[in-house]
C-alpha cells in the first residue's frame, strides 16, 4: 500500500529529524524547519515503531537528519533498529564525527550518507558553520567512501563566500569518490525579500549550463526530475547534482517526502510553517497502530506544492 496525497504525489520517503541540537552554527542553518524549541526527543524505540508503520504504507527510504544526528549517543541503535523496514537508510551529516563512526554505522545498516562540505577553504568553512572543523570533516568523508556508497556532498552556494569554490569542489568529488550536490540557498517565499537573502543567494541557472557544456553523459533522477552530470577532471569522472528548489515547480511537483520533527511531528513541508501534526502524545498515549496509520494519513493529505 501506497499513500498518495490529494495532488495525486506518492509519499515514498520519511525524513526524520533526530535533534535540534548541533556541534555547528551555520549561520544559514534552516534547522529542517524546526524554527521552534522541540521538547522530548523520540526515543529509539519509538522511531523504530514510526519507521515500521510507515514500511506498511510503502515507504521504504528514510534519511535521518538533525541538527546534527551523530550527537545523539544513541545513533548506531537508532540505525541498527530501523534498517530491516526500510531499503534505503541515509543520513545527513556535517561529518565532524564520521571517521569515528563511518564503519560502525555501516555494520549497523546505514546506507549512504550526505556530508556537508560549504568550502574547502578554512577561513571560509569557519565563517560558515563557526567551527575550525575542515580538515576533521575531510578525514570523515575519505574514512565514509570506504565503508558507504554513495557518499555525497552538499555544497550549500553562496554569494560571495563560496560561489568562486564550485569546480576546485567539482574536483574534490572526483578525487574522494563522492557526489557533489550544488544546493540553491532554500528560504520561505516571505525570507526572498530579505537583505540576507539577496546579499547571499547565487542561482544556479547558469552553473547548470555550464556543467551541460562539459558534461559527457547527463542523466536525469525521478526524484524532483533532477539532472546528474557526469564530468571529466584531472581526477577521473565527477559526478555533480544541481538541487534548485526555489521558485521551483517541477522540484514541487515531484516530491515524495514526509518530514517528521526531532520531538514526533509530521511536517508537510520545510518551508511551510502551521503543517505540523502531532504522532508523538498518541504514540506515548498507547495509540494503536491503526490510529497511528490515521494520523499518517491526515499528514499526506495535508500536503500541498510549495511552489505551484
Amino acid at each position: 500500500m501506497t499513500l498518495y496525497d490529494r495532488f495525486g504525489r506518492p509519499v515514498t520517503n520519511l525524513r526524520i529529524s533526530l535533534t535540534r541540537d548541533c556541534n555547528f552554527r551555520c549561520f544559514f542553518c534552516h534547522r529542517e524547519g524546526q524554527h521552534f524549541n522541540a521538547s522530548l526527543e523520540l526515543t529509539p524505540g519509538e522511531i523504530e515503531r514510526l519507521v515500521r508503520i510507515a514500511s506498511r504504507l510503502g515507504i521504504k527510504k528514510v534519511k535521518l537528519t538533525g541538527g546534527e544526528p551523530t550527537v545523539r549517543s544513541d545513533i548506531i541503535e537508532i540505525v541498527r533498529r530501523i534498517k530491516p523496514y526500510v531499503k534505503d537508510l541515509s543520513m545527513t551529516t556535517n561529518g565532524s564525527r564520521l571517521k569515528e563512526l563511518a564503519k560502525p554505522l555501516a555494520r549497523a545498516g546505514l546506507d549512504r550518507v550526505n556530508v556537508s562540505l560549504h568550502s574547502l577553504k578554512p577561513e571560509v568553512y569557519r565563517r560558515i558553520t563557526g567551527v575550525d572543523m575542515l580538515d576533521i570533516v575531510i578525514e570523515g568523508v575519505e574514512e565514509a567512501v570506504k565503508y558507504l556508497s554513495p557518499v555525497k556532498l552538499n555544497m550549500t552556494v553562496m554569494r560571495g563566500l563560496n560561489d568562486a569554490e564550485i569546480w576546485e569542489m567539482v574536483n574534490f568529488a572526483a578525487k574522494t569518490g563522492a557526489i557533489l550536490q550544488l544546493i540553491e540557498l532554500e528560504a520561505p517565499r516571505e525570507f526572498t525579500e530579505t537583505r540576507f537573502f539577496r546579499k547571499y543567494f547565487y542561482p544556479l541557472k547558469p552553473v547548470e549550463r555550464e556543467l551541460e557544456s562539459k558534461a559527457v553523459e547527463i542523466r536525469e533522477r525521478r526524484m524532483h526530475r533532477r539532472k546528474k552530470y557526469f564530468i571529466p577532471t584531472d581526477y577521473g569522472m565527477a559526478e555533480v547534482e544541481v538541487v534548485r528548489a526555489m521558485h521551483n515547480t517541477v522540484f514541487c511537483a515531484n516530491c515524495t517526502r514526509l518530514r517528521v520533527t526531532s520531538d514526533g511531528k509530521f511536517k508537510t513541508c520545510l518551508l511551510r510553517k502551521n503543517d505540523l501534526i502531532d504522532f508523538a502524545s498518541a504514540l506515548r498515549d498507547g495509540a494503536s497502530d491503526g490510529e497511528l496509520v490515521e494520523i499518517f494519513r491526515e499528514a499526506v493529505l495535508m500536503r500541498e506544492p510549495y511552489w505551484k
